[in-house]
């Protein structure tokens, strides 16, 4: 009996071992996806092309360590996932594009990254999501100030250099009145966008739980995403802002209590605009974010057509134009535009610039549509757990998935960065469920 409890100790503390191991994997991707692009701008320009998959060793040691310590826990999700980019790439290679590298480029998105976000998933937990939260409000305060700066340099300054320390500037030209759209520490424009989606989900959540964070840091984080919307002069973000307030309200339904904590925060937030509506400062980056919406709802309609158009049209469209694509598509890592330069020397969407299209288009219609299927099947179980998780008091799961459902349904996932946040949205969404239990299985 001794020897058998001396055992189940020993295995339970080799398990807290490869728990807390995969746990600092967890904070590195997460540090490496926020200042990669960074690293490719302005700290090791000569590598950016070597650093654009610098996260994938990271994810490929926290597999080797959950298998080490009997960690990886496959489900259902993975499983198919797994075995279907395993055949799709078998197929690449037996009828597709043939190209070995640009097959294992593409397959590593299933293959390490998205299993790297379920054993995220069973190591982090509540706990340890709240904490990565406050990291990225902390982060979002300096953050903003960068993106001031880029907002109002020339594209030549050095806060505005391109990958690889490019002088034609890294900011994103679709802006208003000669702005750019900046990029911050990211190596495009949708990075700090995304980035600033997330702060705005712990800001809302933070807002409600004062108790569990220092208040210089939860005002200036909100000051912080408030001045980012003009700034990042994009619709998407305000978009997001918008989604988390309403997620917000659905979540304190009938609560009188919370609701009278909504009305303070709006009301709080409506004064810090009074306030800074007047300085020089956020009046020139309104005026070019309002320039930008007026110009895009005349030209691409509101923000009901952004939703019908990016959303469903390119759902029904990736759908409707599987027919005349070949029975194995074109080739893993095809639609991807490391795949593009690789095969064909020029980097740009082959196939489909969403991704349920590119998905299609690569692995064919039977393997892409059931991809989808499958990834759609876990990002509605996650919709309605999260859901039901605020009959507990614990709207978490919920607010983040107020970013986490459209991004984990159809984000690009052929793109680095959008990839990464894909990860840790989706990892922060299964640790939310937990408390202290890190090997539940958070999917069945």
């Amino acid at each position: 009996m001794t020897s058998a409890k001396l055992n189940i100790a020993n295995s339970s503390e080799l398990n807290n071992v490869g728990i807390n191991l995969i746990k600092k994997l967890v904070w590195l991707y997460f540090f490496l996806l926020i200042f990669e692009g960074a690293l490719r701008k302005w700290i090791l320009p000569g590598l950016a092309a070597p650093l654009l998959i610098i996260r994938d060793p990271v994810a490929l040691l926290a597999i080797l360590t959950a298998y080490k310590y009997k960690l990886l826990k496959f489900n259902f999700y993975l499983n198919a996932m797994v075995v279907l980019t395993l055949i799709s790439f078998m197929a690449t290679m037996a009828f597709g594009h043939g190209n070995f590298y640009v097959a294992i480029y593409g397959a590593r998105i299933i293959l390490l990254h998205i299993t790297f976000m379920f054993i995220m998933g069973q190591v982090i937990n509540h706990d340890d999501v709240v904490k990565i939260g406050k990291a990225i409000l902390i982060i979002s305060i300096p953050m903003v100030f960068l993106t001031a700066m880029q907002f109002y340099s020339p594209q030549t300054a050095l806060v505005n250099r391109g990958i690889g320390g490019s002088a034609e500037g890294g900011g994103f030209s679709g802006g208003a009145q000669g702005f750019f759209r900046p990029p911050g520490t990211f190596s495009f424009t949708v990075g700090n966008v995304m980035f600033f989606s997330v702060v705005s989900i712990f800001v809302l959540y933070f807002l409600f739980n004062l108790k569990k964070i220092n208040k210089f840091i939860i005002f200036g984080a909100s000051f912080a995403l408030i001045a980012a919307v003009p700034l990042s002069i994009s619709r998407g973000l305000l978009f997001q802002v918008l989604i988390g307030l309403i997620f917000v309200g659905i979540s304190i339904s009938g609560d009188a209590k919370n609701f009278g904590k909504l009305l303070t925060i709006l009301f709080s937030g409506l004064i810090v605009i009074v306030i800074l509506k007047d300085t020089s400062f956020f009046q020139t980056a309104t005026s070019a974010f309002t320039e930008r919406l007026e110009t895009a709802n005349e030209s691409e309609g509101g923000m009901e057509s952004m939703f019908l158009d990016r959303f469903l049209g390119g759902l029904l469209g990736a759908l409707t134009n599987s027919s005349e694509l070949p029975l194995w598509g074109f080739g893993l890592g095809l639609g991807t535009n490391v795949g593009a330069q690789l095969l064909y020397g020029n980097s740009m969407f082959l196939i489909a610039e969403g991704d349920w299209g590119r998905t299609i288009g690569e692995m064919g219609p039977l393997l892409g549509i059931l991809i989808i299927f499958i990834r759609s099947s876990f990002v509605f179980s996650l919709f309605f757990k999260s859901y039901s998780k605020i009959k507990d008091g614990d709207v978490l799961p919920w607010l983040l998935m107020s970013f986490g459902f459209l991004l984990l349904l159809q984000g690009q996932l052929a793109q680095p960065t959008s990839l990464g946040f894909f990860v840790l949205v989706g990892g922060l969404v299964l640790g939310s469920f937990k408390n202290n239990r890190p090997l539940q299985n958070n999917t069945n």
